[in-house]
């Protein structure tokens, strides 16, 4: 008991003054000092100081002049991060899943993406300040549901509106591509005992995608040509569908393909270089180990995960699900880690600990967390990595944030310095500091009295 209340007592040396009393969000000045600082970008920082003004990180280094009026945060014994990026998740679409009503993940429909995940956002989600208190200040949130469901978008995780979550103007168009057949653990035959024909319904499906595809990309000429001569011509009927589509073909917006098995992942390669797409990220990749040096030749880069799962098939390693990232970047394949979680979106760190054990090395697995997904996203200029100039995404904690032990202790998201606060912590300190009286026996009365 000792120990927990010397952290806490730490921790609030760490916060000023004024956020102490009331607990807001506070944008400002200031100055991280004595920190143990991993730059991800340009290693690793002894009793470094960073400093904060506005929305950006103004300084960094040894020796840093600190601006007459910032508020002190001394980071002796503290190693400073920056904040984590979640690849996949539907953090902010769903309050309750088994509650209709508060799901937004799926709508209504095979083919929708002209539908925005971003306007479904709920900026007040619980499990929101439960991730960030985590060190995971921004994350992919997706639909999901039929073959196009809609637009992936990233969000920071502090915000009063959806739009002022928005991270770095990335959106991404969902293709959740069709499945050859039953891979791994996935059963060939649906309940019921009903079997079904896993290549007849491949086939239906992929000449599916490829009329909408056609009809996109005809829609996309017609509208282009009219665009640069009106004259003679008729407006094309718009169509909010097709509409949708015509920015990954013109190479303004991703194509997020959703795709788990080896031949799967084949198919995909191929459809996406008869298609000529090359702003392209495949999403899940469980079997990517198996096909990684095809995905290195055609150089797509792929958001890896969940890596706490079970080997997708029954004669492979218990371990498969770990190193399948690490042994795809040994390949030469660009990746980043998704939890895949709407919930528990916050195990991130304990997703990229166990890809680092199992072959990926802490520094790779690190970067797949914060700089390689920035990469990948177009963002890298703002996010995911310690530099002057770049957004103040990051946190402190008073160890590895891989490990279950450590402890996120401050924690500043687009400037920001958010209070460590959330439904969680709530729940432990209520259990905590209990009110003993509360639990005295109640007095019984007799049936007669």
């Amino acid at each position: 008991m000792t120990v927990f209340y010397s952290l806490v007592l730490a921790f609030m040396t760490l916060i000023p003054q004024s956020q102490q009393q009331d607990q807001k969000a506070r944008q400002g000045t200031y100055a991280i000092t004595n920190a143990r600082i991993e730059t991800v970008s340009d290693g690793t920082i002894e009793n470094g100081t960073i400093v904060i003004e506005g929305d950006r990180i103004i300084a960094v280094g040894i020796n840093v002049a600190i601006p007459e009026g910032a508020q002190l945060i001394d980071g002796s014994g503290m190693h400073v991060y920056p904040g984590m990026i979640d690849s996949g998740t539907s953090l902010g679409l769903v309050e309750v899943g088994s509650v209709a009503e508060t799901n937004d993940t799926n709508e209504v429909g095979e083919v929708t993406p002209h539908m925005d995940a971003l306007t479904a956002v709920n900026p007040n989600a619980v499990a929101i300040p439960v991730t960030r208190v985590s060190g995971i200040t921004t994350v992919i949130t997706e639909p999901g549901g039929g073959l196009l469901p809609g637009t992936a978008a990233a969000i920071n995780l502090f915000g009063y509106t959806a739009e002022q979550m928005h991270a770095g103007d990335v959106r991404m168009l969902v293709l959740q591509f069709p499945r050859k057949g039953g891979f791994g653990n996935f059963r060939r035959f649906r309940g019921g005992g009903a079997a079904r024909d896993p290549e007849a319904e491949y086939k239906k499906a992929i000449d599916k995608l490829n009329e909408i595809w056609d009809r996109a990309t005809l829609y996309q000429k017609i509208a282009a040509a009219y665009a640069a001569d009106p004259s003679g011509k008729t407006m094309p009927v718009y169509a909010p569908e097709m509409d949708a589509i015509t920015p990954v073909l013109i190479g303004d917006r991703k194509l997020m393909v959703k795709v788990d098995g080896e031949k799967d992942i084949l198919a995909a390669i191929e459809w996406v270089q008869e298609r000529k797409l090359t702003n392209v990220v495949f999403s899940g990749v469980s079997e990517g180990w198996r096909v990684a040096d095809k995905l290195a030749e055609a150089g797509i880069a792929c958001l890896v995960g969940p890596m706490l799962a079970t080997p997708t098939r029954g004669s492979d390693r218990y371990d498969r699900a770990y190193a399948n990232i690490g042994l795809m970047a040994d390949a030469g394949v660009t990746v980043a880690i998704r939890s895949g979680e709407t919930e528990n979106v916050r195990n991130l760190a304990f997703n990229a600990g166990f890809a680092a054990a199992y072959g990926m090395g802490k520094e790779a697995a690190l970067k797949a967390v914060t700089l390689g997904p920035a990469q990948i996203f177009g963002i890298d200029a703002d996010y995911g990595s310690i530099e002057v100039g770049k957004k103040a995404n990051l946190f402190l904690s008073d160890g590895d944030p891989f490990e279950t032990s450590t402890n996120i202790l401050a924690l500043f998201i687009d400037g920001f310095n958010v209070p460590i606060e959330s439904r969680h912590l709530d729940l432990y300190q209520e259990f905590l500091n209990r009110d003993e009286g509360r639990l005295q026996p109640v007095e019984v009365l007799p049936a007669d009295h």
